[in-house]
């Protein structure tokens, strides 16, 4: 294998056209190139108090999970509307290629828990900007957040609080 970042495909005109989707799912078949991709993206984060890891629906939470393994903390999957069972915090946010909207249960964490966001792909910003949202209405205090890829000619870096990391495994 020439490197774990060779696993990632793209599909291009998916899920619309004009997009070309990084399709990760080789990455995840692959045992020692997700194990290394999961290493990456925990890296930066060693060593710091976390008490939870924030994914976010759905390859996120792959990622999340793994990483939030990794560094000994919980997980709370951020997911799409209408899919959680108790009283929920929500937040709309903008995507590459239209709109959606975040939610999170709202004794997902206790305020002032530290926390990390993790998801797959940084293309506008949207998402992970909803994200933090979330994280600030539970009163989480964010560490930075964590991506597999980053589109960086969409310019989603610039949507991000700039007084927090960001990091991306792959710079495309």
């Amino acid at each position: 294998m020439a490197g774990w970042q060779d696993l990632i495909r793209d599909v291009v005109d998916f899920p619309k056209p004009g997009v070309v989707f990084k399709d990760i799912t080789p990455l995840l078949a692959d045992a020692d190139g997700f194990n290394a991709a999961i290493d990456v993206l925990a890296a930066p984060w060693r060593g710091l108090a976390l008490d939870a890891v924030f994914a976010i629906e759905s390859r996120g939470f792959i990622l999340g999970a793994a990483v939030s393994r990794v560094l000994g903390t919980g997980f709370v999957p951020l997911r799409k509307a209408g899919r959680l069972p108790a009283p929920i915090h929500a937040q709309e946010y903008a995507l590459e290629y239209g709109s959606d909207r975040l939610e999170v249960h709202a004794d997902a964490v206790a305020p002032g828990a530290r926390v990390l966001i993790v998801d797959d792909v940084l293309a506008t910003g949207g998402t992970l900007q909803g994200a933090l949202a979330l994280a600030r209405m539970q009163g989480a205090q964010v560490a930075g957040a964590s991506v597999l890829i980053e589109l960086a000619a969409l310019h989603g870096r610039e949507r991000w609080d700039r007084q927090l990391p960001l990091e991306a495994a792959i710079v495309c």
